[in-house]
């Protein structure tokens, strides 16, 4: 459930009363009249059931809400009401199931501002990845794919394609771009500096490796699993399901294959940073694809549901 405070002026506040009391999914409605300063009007305040949410916010917008007034939302962890159980019962649909695009599109927007800590998480996230191609080491590999930050500008992307952002799409292609690019210059540069220090070889990254060697050998399993990886991060994602965003992190080598192009491509071996380069290729698109098409069948599907569950009323 999302409780809602909406700010509007006092010559649009009926029709904003009007627009959630006709909505089944709302309840604990609340009007202060004349209370909002900053902007002026009348303050209003509701609890919506998450399968309910994106139609009233949309609603909302539709009467200029946004722009003369203001909305806010945020989760509610606890309800102990009868009168908020007969919405839930009410509203079409399943909540655990239910996508908030407004609330998707801010949480991933925010994804696509190249900041320092995203680049500082890429850069480490690269060079550990390096460090664990070295040494054949997928505890290492597994620590790199947790701590890259890459899904979100990923999933901003999805996202921004879906709704025609092209702005938020800019800066998503950037984020991934300047970041993957910045990780993999750092791990070149770390692993001449750790080759020089007499802690790592050429020969470690020629000799057999058989427990990450899947890094750089991409082949239709590679497709495979980012395409189901993008199908489990859109869905982790708008059912707010974090633990199996972590498992999606962790079975993407999107960053892996960044540090085995910087590491190969360190010692000359092109062939290598080569294949590498086409396994991350493959992963982001895969993931990208997916995703869109993920989110695409959401919304299809919760546009299908709210024209079914008005039927009756206008039969």
């Amino acid at each position: 459930m999302l409780h809602l405070r909406v700010i509007v002026p006092a010559d649009r506040s009926d029709e904003v009363v009007d627009l959630l009391s006709a909505n089944a999914g709302v309840t604990h409605l609340a009007v202060l009249p004349g209370v909002a300063r900053q902007p002026k009007g009348d303050l209003v305040l509701c609890d919506v059931v998450r399968e309910s949410a994106d139609g009233v916010l949309h609603g909302l917008q539709r009467i200029g809400v946004d722009t003369s007034g203001g909305i806010a939302a945020d989760d509610v962890e606890l309800t102990i009401s009868a009168a908020a159980d007969r919405a839930a019962e009410r509203a079409p649909g399943s909540g655990a199931d239910a996508v908030v695009w407004d609330e998707i599109a801010a949480k991933t927007g925010e994804q696509t501002e190249l900041s320092g800590t995203y680049l500082v998480l890429i850069v480490v996230a690269t060079m550990i990845a390096g460090i664990g191609v070295l040494l054949d080491q997928p505890i290492l590999i597994v620590g790199a794919m947790v701590v890259g930050p890459e899904f979100g500008p990923l999933a901003a992307l999805c996202v921004a394609l879906l709704r025609r952002r092209l702005s938020v799409i800019g800066r998503s292609v950037q984020a991934l771009t300047v970041g993957f690019l910045a990780a993999m210059v750092a791990t070149v540069l770390s692993t001449w500096a750790l080759t020089a220090a007499g802690l790592v070889s050429r020969e470690m990254l020629l000799a057999d490796r058989p427990l990450t060697d899947f890094i750089w050998r991409p082949d239709a399993l590679s497709w495979v699993v980012g395409l189901l990886a993008g199908v489990a991060g859109m869905l982790s994602l708008t059912s707010k399901k974090s633990g199996s965003l972590v498992g999606v992190l962790i079975s993407v080598t999107t960053v892996p294959a960044a540090a085995n192009v910087a590491v190969a491509a360190a010692y000359g071996v092109w062939g290598e940073a080569g294949g590498s380069a086409l396994q991350l290729l493959i992963n982001l698109c895969a993931i990208v694809l997916s995703g869109l098409l993920t989110l695409l069948v959401q919304q299809l599907w919760w546009w299908n549901l709210a024209r079914r569950s008005r039927r009756p009323a206008t039969g």
